[in-house]
């Protein structure tokens, strides 16, 4: 391994708020993934699959199209950081949704950094796209802190194996509770409508995504 590809944490990072200073500034890096979750810090410097890829992208272009359509608010792709302080979190999605209302009350606001932009407080949607090096992060420890973050809802997509995943996971005072499918079907309440997620194989075998709307 060269050395450049050596990923060194700094001693100082201790707490979310150094996290946050350290992801900020110019000397965080620019490969890999990392985030604060509940007083540790999660990397990830796997890449990236083609399923995890154009699931995410299929989602984040369907629902990108009928935000900025309708005008709902801000839909935000891969690459924005989440911060919660009450969660003590700071993670970047696979793709999160602040509606107008929510943005106006300043449940969530946009922070601006060195080399970075922060969306902190509450977001109404996240999506995380579970991969081989994610089920932990994604369908455990996210689960309980988008939910303490006061995350409206929480989807969630599988597309390894040979059977597609794909949850919408609602906020109860309890914690989440997976939406009922109807048909193949899931109502969100955050969009107020209903959506399926499918998935078909090319002429090549390679995997094909599409988030239907109803």
């Amino acid at each position: 391994m060269a050395v450049q590809d050596i990923i060194r944490i700094p001693a100082w990072v201790v707490d979310l708020e150094s996290f946050r200073r350290w992801a900020c500034s110019d000397k965080f890096p620019e490969r890999g993934r990392f985030s604060y979750l509940d007083g540790g810090v999660w990397m990830d410097l796997s890449m990236e699959t083609l399923g995890h890829n154009q699931a995410r992208w299929a989602i984040c272009l369907t629902l990108g199209n009928l935000i900025l359509s309708k005008r709902l608010g801000r839909f935000f792709p891969d690459g924005m950081r989440l911060v919660n302080v009450d969660a003590d979190l700071s993670t970047e999605p696979d793709g999160m949704f602040a509606s107008e209302e929510t943005l106006d009350a300043g449940h969530a606001r946009l922070e601006h950094g060195q080399a970075t932009l922060e969306v902190v407080g509450s977001p109404d949607m996240v999506l995380e796209v579970v991969s081989a090096s994610s089920v932990q992060k994604d369908t455990v420890l996210l689960r309980e802190l988008y939910w303490k973050a006061g995350v409206r809802e929480y989807w969630l997509v599988d597309p390894r194996g040979l059977e597609l995943h794909f949850d919408i996971l609602r906020h109860t005072p309890k914690g989440y509770v997976a939406t009922r499918r109807q048909g193949g079907w899931l109502k969100s309440t955050v969009f107020g409508k209903s959506f399926r997620l499918t998935r078909q194989d090319d002429a090549r075998g390679d995997p094909v995504f599409t988030l239907e709307v109803r």
